[in-house]
């Protein structure tokens, strides 16, 4: 039998929806990629990170929302957290969450960020489940119907077999 936690331990979770405003930047270097170019991957677990980003705007489409946009950019910050607590560098937490939406916001002016962060064992379909924690969980179901525009998305999975994932998501600046 697997197990799992969301933040919060027990399938509930603490409100979860955090604004981050940063110091506004030339948008000139924010052009997003759709995903790492065929054949060329940039995290071992890149292919659970596309199916996340699958899931997450299939039920987004569902719901009458628009699909978040894939940014390479998140999902590296995404997966830095993911590996910390993977590698046990970082406790399965939010900590830490300020200094991620600083490094966004170094590469894309954002007015918002929220993360939602999952770790699960024993699945054959750790990404599924993690999905519908997030969508049973009233805080992380919030982030994903959010007015977000772009996600970025990072798995990792430990010795012991424990994947660890974060979702970012963003609402972009409006150009002026």
């Amino acid at each position: 039998m697997g197990r799992c936690s969301w933040f919060g331990g027990d399938r509930s979770c603490q409100e979860v929806t955090y604004e981050v405003l940063p110091q506004l930047r030339s948008t000139e270097q924010s052009e997003q990629a759709a995903s790492p170019p065929a054949g060329q991957t940039s995290s071992p677990h890149a292919e659970l990170e596309q199916v996340v980003h699958a899931q997450i705007n299939q039920y987004r489409a569902e719901q009458g929302l628009p699909p978040l946009e894939f940014s390479a950019e998140i999902s590296e910050v995404a997966r830095q957290h993911s590996q910390a607590m993977a590698e046990g560098q970082a406790a399965f937490s939010h900590d830490g969450f300020e200094q991620r939406g600083q490094a966004i916001a170094q590469k894309i002016p954002y007015r918002t960020v929220a993360e939602n962060l999952a770790f699960n064992q024993g699945f054959s379909d750790p990404v599924t489940q993690a999905v519908k924690g997030w969508i049973d969980s009233p805080g992380h179901h919030a982030n994903i119907k959010g007015d977000f525009d772009l996600t970025g998305i990072g798995v990792a999975k430990n010795e012991q077999g424990e994947y660890y994932l974060t979702q970012l998501f963003v609402k972009r600046l409006s150009p002026l």
